[in-house]
């Protein structure tokens, strides 16, 4: 393809896409930049394609949003790399393209004579991406881990949750997350490299160590003081007391932190008077010097006593209790208070900031005559470089337009690939 005339950040580019649940954000990212992402399942779909929810709750490997969210804009062919003749196929399409990314065990790709190695003797300046649970080479490097197990050995878990109670995951794929955006930064590098440099190369990139780059400040907590943050649920550690991060009101939740200093001269003069202007100052009512800032910002939030803390703190609980996420929030704009509504799914999806910038997109699913809303780009370039062009593929969707319209594979071939397995 001609790199000369772009029409988006990667447009030009080829990406094949092998990877299962492990590496599907990887590719979603560089083909909403632009590339021509052919993702590659085997004979009868990826298997997460039967990971729910399911479009109108009825279980079916074309209706799961989980596949949907992850594999926008790519082209989706079926292919078994297992075969002689799909390792003869899949080499033809190795020629073509910039990037291979894979999520399979270390040394299965070399096995089926298809690691990078391989690969770059066929096309000299192929960038190969792996990504795996803990990386090519170490003494983990033959263990097998989903998400949740990376999410533990990286440390995530261990700090995840209330104090009272195990370690816990959050409610998502965050460690497949954050290791798909590692692994497409790296591919990304990798790309520019070999446009200075000519060069591929091979960009190995662990789960644990993607996932660790999330804690950052944790390792330095232990290499310094050789402390072991812990879980604290929605409640942080500070000096000898535990501070509430989130108080219920009405109709969910708003974030707000008691501190001291100048945090706490901007936001607690204004909180306490409305307090106090309807009678609920509670544990704040010999506080009445809280409105004068200077005292204020002389307040030690590291030398508060759980005591004090817990006293302020239900004093808030019964405050805010009365009031609506909405109320708070506005009260909080008008008076420059740090106090902000807890959002759900349902607040973001009306949220007026959010449509203003147009980061809800409309995606056509023809098969099911009617557009999907999606997040889009999290991010503006002066150049329009991002979009979702298409939905997730349906099983070998685009076999014919790239088995036959590209590799010039006839029907009568394709018609026996597909009886023997091979497609």
């Amino acid at each position: 393809m001609d790199k000369g005339k772009q029409e988006a950040v990667l447009s030009g580019y080829r990406i094949i896409d092998l990877t299962n649940d492990k590496g599907h954000y990887c590719g979603k990212v560089l083909a909403d930049l632009g590339a021509d992402v052919i993702k590659i399942e085997p004979p009868g779909g990826d298997p997460s394609r039967n990971i729910g929810p399911f479009y109108r709750d009825i279980p079916d490997p074309e209706k799961s949003l989980y596949w949907w969210a992850y594999n926008t804009s790519k082209r989706g062919i079926t292919l078994n790399l297992e075969s002689d003749q799909g390792k003869h196929i899949f080499r033809r399409l190795v020629k073509t393209a910039d990037v291979v990314v894979e999520s399979s065990p270390p040394g299965y790709m070399d096995g089926l004579g298809l690691g990078y190695t391989a690969l770059s003797e066929i096309n000299q300046d192929i960038v190969v991406t792996s990504i795996t649970p803990f990386g090519q080479t170490g003494p983990y490097k033959d263990w097998k881990a989903d998400d949740l197990v990376g999410w533990a050995m990286a440390g995530q878990a261990y700090v995840t949750g209330d104090d009272d109670r195990p370690p816990c995951q959050i409610s998502f794929p965050h460690g497949y997350l954050v290791t798909g955006s590692h692994a497409a930064s790296g591919t990304l590098a990798a790309l520019y490299y070999r446009e200075c440099s000519g060069e591929g190369q091979h960009v190995d990139v662990s789960m644990q160590e993607a996932v660790l780059w999330t804690t950052l400040i944790l390792v330095q907590f232990w290499d310094i003081m050789k402390i072991n943050l812990f879980r604290a649920g929605s409640r942080r550690s500070m000096g000898t007391a535990l501070f509430r991060l989130a108080f219920p009101c009405k109709d969910g939740h708003v974030g707000f932190l008691v501190a001291g200093g100048q945090l706490a001269s901007i936001t607690m003069p204004p909180l306490i008077k409305w307090m106090a202007e309807e009678g609920m100052l509670g544990a704040f009512e010999d506080k009445k010097d809280w409105e004068a800032r200077d005292w204020i910002e002389k307040v030690d939030a590291m030398a508060l006593t759980q005591e004090t803390v817990d006293a302020w703190e239900n004093s808030l609980l019964n405050f805010f209790a009365t009031k609506t996420k909405t109320e708070i929030y506005e009260k909080a704009r008008e008076k420059s208070m740090i106090i902000y509504p807890v959002s759900t799914t349902k607040d973001l999806a009306e949220n007026v900031q959010l449509k203003t910038r147009d980061f809800y997109v409309g995606v056509e699913h023809p098969e099911l005559g009617e557009t999907i809303t999606y997040m889009g780009s999290p991010y503006k370039m002066t150049v329009d470089s991002w979009s979702i062009r298409r939905r997730a593929p349906l099983i070998g969707e685009h076999n014919k337009e790239i088995y036959d319209g590209e590799l010039g594979l006839s029907q009568a071939d394709m018609r026996l690939l597909k009886e023997a397995g091979v497609i």
